[in-house]
């Protein structure tokens, strides 16, 4: 399918591995210039140039995109010029309620609800004024089925899900729409993360854990960045300008829910 997008510019947050980097890659794929972003250098620039290899342009920001900086660094990279843009940032850590203080629930917010907000409200006018525009938003399975370990998670993200809910209604007349995707588990590094977690507190095996967590998803597996980039980059086509306000579950099943 000819997703309408070559030629575009697109901001992808968190972008060199993972899920943005499922979703940049998708993106290359389908003909639209990048600016990517990643808190590591190396393997950002790494992420950049396999991206190239699709014949787009990618500019490579090294930023906390958390940090006001970040962001200015990032939109300045883009020179105004943003047609799509897919907010994401990593997840903080597991633990208890009782573990989480005031500046771990800053931290958590300015990750994974303000920093979003940031940008939205950064990109939203020229878009806006364009008559188009695409903002997708990679938040957390744990937003319609909260996982206790991730309270903070659960926190920052059911937020700027609220936040999306009212925007996504104000600018979808001007032809700009904001959706967000819902991952469970996927095979990257927060998977490990979260299995490594399992397995200290368990005393079993990292592969153990994964196993255990595989038996209560249907797909029973973890899913792929590349399926989850090929959903990111028909949200931010020319066939999805009727998909407004959503929350969309890529997690194998994992939620049991009919709605």
């Amino acid at each position: 399918m000819d997703l309408g997008i070559k030629g575009k510019r697109a901001i992808v947050c968190a972008a060199s591995k993972g899920l943005g980097y499922g979703c940049a890659e998708a993106l290359a794929q389908a003909g639209v210039d990048l600016v990517i972003n990643a808190r590591s250098d190396g393997p950002l620039q790494e992420a950049a140039e396999r991206l190239r290899g699709f014949g787009v342009k990618v500019t490579a920001v090294a930023a906390d995109i958390s940090t006001a900086e970040g962001q200015a660094a990032v939109l300045a990279a883009a020179d105004g010029s943003v047609d799509i843009l897919v907010n994401n940032a990593g997840g903080p850590p597991p633990g208890m309620w009782s573990d989480w203080d005031r500046d771990d629930f800053i931290k958590a917010l300015d990750s994974n609800m303000l920093a979003p907000i940031a940008m939205m409200k950064a990109c939203l006018p020229a878009m806006m004024e364009k008559g188009w525009g695409r903002v997708v938003n990679i938040t957390s399975q744990s937003v319609k089925s909260p996982i206790p370990v991730l309270g903070l998670s659960n926190s920052a993200r059911a937020g700027l899900t609220g936040y999306v809910a009212g925007t996504s209604r104000q600018v979808a007349p001007s032809g700009v729409t904001i959706n967000n995707m819902q991952p469970g588990i996927h095979a990257t590094d927060r998977a490990v993360s979260l299995d490594g977690g399992a397995a200290a507190a368990q005393g079993i095996s990292v592969e153990e854990a994964k196993v255990q967590r595989c038996e209560t998803i249907p797909a029973r597996r973890y899913g792929t960045s590349a399926e989850f980039g090929a959903m990111c980059a028909f949200l931010c086509s020319q066939h999805a300008g009727f998909i407004v306000g959503q929350n969309i579950l890529l997690d194998g099943g994992a939620v049991n829910s009919t709605m």
